[in-house]
This record gives structure tokens, sequence and C-alpha cells, in this order.
């Protein structure tokens, strides 16, 4: 693992890591954790995972912006704004649209920020402690970091406005609930549960899910003709592929697939 201003990252074994680690700060993202990340997200991606896996280090899993350097900033603050985000952004949509799975373990309370990078996985796990507070707008700022794209996604956009807009406490019991998080488990388990899933998730076929990813990523703005075109030509693609064939030839034997790594 690489580390850099409270980021490391690596891959190993066709799992991608990318672990928030600045607990003294509340793993908040300020400019030099912010560059580290987006370093971070570029490597990982260039070492074509099969999944990967985000998480944090202490008791928040990300508090969003470093709000010193935002009182330091001054009237400068758009300036800062605009030096942490004009690298950021493109990073998380990369990492977002990227193929492989992305499993995200939230390992205490998030905010801010950490909201866009806690909901922006394909499965999120959390521990129990986890709480979510939006935080924006108590302090008269609007959504960064995709924060009101995935929440809105995940608890639908009416709710996501609310949340957004009171910045209330939220529990995790309520953030399963409401789908914020697909899973709970006890705070010293949860590292545990997400190994286990990324394992699982790396020995499938990664092509499958990337066909998956984009179907339905796509889907909510896309016709239903256009649709089920891209869904003929995705599952004629993997027909004709090695996956296919040992996946069927192991349902037919009774037993756990093999599927190419690559």
């Amino acid at each position: 693992m690489e580390t850099a201003e409270g980021i490391a990252w690596g891959v190993e074994e066709g799992i991608g890591r990318i672990v928030l680690k600045r607990p003294e700060r509340a793993n908040a993202i300020g400019v030099r954790s912010g560059r580290a990340l987006v370093r971070a997200i570029d490597e990982v991606l260039a070492g074509k995972p099969r999944v990967i896996l985000l998480t944090g280090e202490g008791r928040v899993f990300c508090a969003g912006g470093d709000i010193d350097e935002f009182v330091a900033a001054g009237e400068a603050l758009p300036s800062l704004v605009d030096e942490i985000l004009d690298g950021l952004h493109p990073a998380l949509l990369r990492l977002s649209n990227n193929p492989a799975p992305l499993v995200v373990a939230v390992n205490g309370s998030v905010g801010g920020a950490g909201v866009g990078l806690a909901m922006c996985g394909d499965f999120v796990l959390a521990a129990e402690s986890m709480k979510l507070r939006t935080g924006y707008a108590a302090i008269g700022l609007s959504p960064d970091a995709g924060a009101s794209y995935f929440l809105a996604r995940r608890v639908g956009p009416v709710r996501a406005q609310q949340l957004l807009m009171l910045s209330d406490s939220i529990d995790s019991q309520r953030c399963l609930a409401w789908g914020a998080v697909d899973a709970l488990h006890p705070d010293d388990e949860l590292a545990a549960a997400a190994e286990a899933l990324v394992a699982r998730l790396a020995h499938g076929a990664s092509a499958s899910f990337a066909g998956i990813k984009q179907l339905c990523a796509g889907a909510p703005g896309r016709p239903f003709e256009q649709h089920l075109a891209l869904e003929h030509r995705l599952l004629r693609e993997r027909a004709a592929s090695a996956d296919a064939r040992e996946g069927v030839a192991a349902f037919v034997e009774k037993r756990a697939p093999r599927f190419k790594r690559s």
C-alpha cells in the first residue's frame, strides 16, 4: 500500500483498496488530501482491479471538507473550492463509472463530502455506530462530491432534499431502512464482512458485473427499446465468452465456477 497525505491505496490479487487514513482530522478532505485521493483513485483504476474497496480509519469515515482550511481561506473560499473539486470531481466520476464493483465500508460517522464518498458504492456496508449528517446547509453551503446525486439515488430525491436541508443526524438503523446503506455490522465485524464481500466479488465474472453496472446505471434515462437492444448486445457478447462456457459447465456439473482472472 502506498500512502500520501492521509490516503493509502494499492491493488493486490485483483482487489483495489483506498483507505482514508487521517483519523486525527476525521478523515476530512482538504487540498493535499484531495490531491492524494485523486492520485489514489487513478493509480488503483490503472491497476485494473476486479473489485475496489473504499474505507476509512478511526471513528469517523469522513467528516467532509476540512473546515480549518475553509476558515483559513476567508474571502478566498471560492478559489479553495475550485482547487479541491477541479481534480476531485472528475476522479470520483472515473471511480463511479469504472466497471469493477465498488464496495464502501463506512466505519463511522459521515458528513459533507463524505456522504458522496460513502454512497457512491455499488455495495455500502456500515458499522452500527455510523451516523449520517449532511451538514452543508447548516454552514450556508451546498453539496459536493456527488453527495446530492448518490443520496438521491439511494433514498429518493424528496428525502435526500430534506436530509440536505435539515442537516439532522440520522442513525444507522434509519440509514438502512431508507436504503442509504445496504447492510449493518457490529463495529468490530465490519472489516471482516467487507473483506468477505470483496473476495467473493473478486472471484466472480467481472465482465458480467461490468455489463450489469452499465445496464442499471443508465436504465432510468434510457428508453425501453434502447435498453432491450443494449441487453441483447451485451448478452450476445457474454454468450461468446469463456466465462459463459465455464459458468454453464459449472452449473451442469454442480460445482462452483472458476471464472477467468484477468
